[in-house]
This record gives C-alpha cells, sequence and structure tokens, in this order.
C-alpha cells in the first residue's frame, strides 16, 4: 500500500527537477539571447553612424567604409570584449564569495577587495613609478593589495565568526581607508601620475586593446571551468561547513583556493579597466531571484548577467549625453546603490 504513494511522490519529484531544471536552461538562453542584442546595439551605438548592415562586414574589415572598418575594430569591438570579460569576471567572483562566505551581501566591491586592488595600482604607479603601461607591475601590486584585503575579510569571518553583515561593514570601513590611502597617493602625484590614477578611480573600458585582453580570458576561462567542476561543493556549502566537511570538503583549503583565484581575477580586472562596483554584487542576485541556488546554473548564470549588466551600463554612459562618455565606474555604483541598500535593510537575504 505504502509503494504506491511512494511511486506517485517519486514520479513529482522527477516531474518538478525537470521543469525547474527547464526553467534554468530558459533563463540562460534569456541572457544569451540578451547578451547579444546589447552586443548588438553596442556595436551600432557611436557618434560615426553606421548601418545595421555594415557592422558584420566591419567586424572582420570587409566594409566598403574604411571608417567603419577603424571604428569598430578599434574602438568598439575591443570596448565591447572589455565590457564582457571584466564584466564576467566580476559576476562570477561575486557568486563564489557569497558562497564560501556563506554572505549574500559578499562581492569585491563591498568588500573592499577591488578598492585594496584599486590601491595597489596606485602605489605601483606613483610610489614605485611603474607608469600606466600594461606590463606585469601594476597587476601584481594590484593582486598584492586585493589579497591583504582578502586575508583580512577571511580572518574576520572564521577567527572573529562575526554576522554576514558585520563582515559587510568591515569591508566598508576596510575600502574607507583603502580610498583615503589613495587619495593621500594622489595629492603627492605629479599631472601625468594624476591621470593615471583618474583612470583607476573612474574606470574605462576604451583603453584595453584586444592583444591586452588574452591574459584576462585565458585566467577566466580557467576560473569558470575550476567552478564548473567543483559546482556541487558550493552546493554543498549551502548546508554548513559541517555538512560540507562530512561529504569529504576540505572547506579550510577550498576557502583559500578560491579567495585566491577571486583575488587574481579581480585584480587583473582593475589593472586593466580600474575600480567597477556592484556588478559582483547584482549579478548573482538577478540570476538567483529567477532560478536559485544551484550553482550549476548560477555559476554560467552570474558570468552571463554580469556581462550584460556592465555591457549595458557601458551602453548607457556611452549614450545618456553622447558624445560625451561618462565614467562607467559612477554609472555602475549609481545603478547598484539602491540594490546594496535593499539588501541590507533586507536583512541580506534574498
Amino acid at each position: 500500500m505504502n509503494s504506491v504513494p511512494s511511486k506517485l511522490e517519486n514520479r513529482e519529484l522527477k516531474l518538478a527537477n525537470r521543469q525547474r531544471k527547464n526553467r534554468s536552461m530558459g533563463f540562460l538562453l534569456l541572457l544569451v539571447f540578451l547578451l547579444g542584442l546589447a552586443v548588438l546595439f553596442s556595436l551600432k551605438s557611436g557618434s560615426y553612424e553606421t548601418p545595421a548592415a555594415e557592422i558584420i562586414k566591419g567586424i572582420f574589415g570587409r566594409s566598403a567604409d574604411r571608417r567603419i572598418n577603424l571604428v569598430i575594430q578599434n574602438n568598439r569591438l575591443p570596448r565591447i570584449c572589455t565590457a564582457i570579460l571584466a564584466g564576467a569576471g566580476l559576476g562570477l567572483s561575486g557568486c563564489i564569495l557569497q558562497a564560501i562566505l556563506h554572505n549574500p551581501l559578499a562581492s569585491a566591491s563591498t568588500l573592499g577587495v577591488s578598492q585594496g586592488a584599486t590601491f595597489g595600482a596606485a602605489f605601483s604607479i606613483v610610489i614605485l613609478g611603474l607608469g600606466s603601461g600594461h606590463g606585469l607591475g601594476i597587476p601584481l601590486c594590484s593582486f598584492a593589495g586585493s589579497v591583504t584585503v582578502a586575508a583580512l575579510i577571511l580572518g574576520l569571518s572564521r577567527l572573529k565568526q562575526i554576522s554576514p553583515e558585520g563582515i559587510v561593514l568591515a569591508g566598508v570601513a576596510v575600502s574607507s581607508m583603502l580610498s583615503a590611502g589613495t587619495t593621500l597617493i594622489q595629492y603627492f602625484a605629479d599631472e601625468v601620475e594624476l591621470s593615471a590614477l583618474v583612470f583607476w578611480t573612474f574606470g574605462d573600458l576604451g583603453s584595453t586593446g584586444l592583444k591586452d585582453l588574452a591574459g584576462t580570458a585565458a585566467l577566466l576561462a580557467f576560473f569558470f571551468l575550476y567552478c564548473i567542476l567543483h559546482r556541487w561543493d558550493y552546493n554543498a556549502l549551502l548546508s554548513g561547513e559541517e555538512t560540507a566537511v562530512s561529504l569529504g570538503i576540505g572547506v579550510k583549503r577550498f576557502t583559500l583556493v578560491n579567495m585566491t583565484l577571486c583575488c587574481l581575477v579581480c585584480s587583473l580586472i582593475v589593472s586593466q579597466v580600474g575600480l567597477i562596483n556592484f556588478i559582483g554584487l547584482a549579478a548573482p542576485h538577478v540570476v538567483r531571484l529567477a532560478i536559485g541556488n544551484n550553482h550549476a546554473y548560477l555559476i554560467p548564470g552570474s558570468v552571463l548577467a554580469g556581462a550584460l549588466l556592465l555591457l549595458l551600463g557601458d551602453l548607457a554612459a556611452r549614450s545618456v549625453i553622447a558624445p560625451v562618455i561618462l565614467p562607467i565606474g559612477a554609472v555602475t555604483s549609481f545603478l547598484g546603490g539602491p540594490l546594496f541598500l535593499y539588501l541590507l535593510f533586507k536583512g541580506g537575504r534574498s
């Protein structure tokens, strides 16, 4: 007699899982479609009129108008690729930080990791005199700054057992100190160094060429593959550290590896495009509200949502008072600030 209800329950459970999977896949496909539309709009948007029929030709340098080839290949396409990679990296880092710290308010910007990378870049430019080139000096200093902040935040979360809201407040305090340090460095900078520092403070997607993105793309691909391979480990952490340990996960080592990878990605992004806030906070929450906490879908969704949000932010920055291009960091902060306040007053539960 008990076998009939059991079979019905199993059938209903399988049906619910299938529906959940279909909904998740549908949402991911929607994000891919919206990202494709955003790329097309970004290729067409600009002060130089570009007919839609010439966009694809311009990408491959086949347009009859040589100026269209130059505008698309040297300006718009590198900018779009930079926005996609930076947004994807920030969205993925935010998703992973929220998982390993058990904190829905965690992201590279709210924890001060991005500000640490910015301080490291400013230190390398002014104090060490490395200039604003794309060598290894600035990324290494950015990484050192972000790792220092991450170690501090991780130590507070592990040793003092403070609440998720307390971790965010600690991140705000660290960010404030680092911002003050960056301001002092700017005060003693000369005109050339100051102009380079403004780039990191405001955020700029237009100063990176396609060749400069190869390292970022490779690191992001490795990080994404690592996260996908460990997607069930992140799901296990949702049930608590004791459950994860009972399933054979080395939580301390796993957390350390993930924090290091997040710092690597964020510091490399900051060294190339400057400080961009709240993408890492917003992207995972947008996806989580739509498809839930399953990291098998949350991870790729955060990558796509981060890329889409930053690309839309850049499109808005170029279109609001065209031909003037607004700083992308200011645009994302303006849009992400209300979301942060909403999550904070909601108690960090999304």
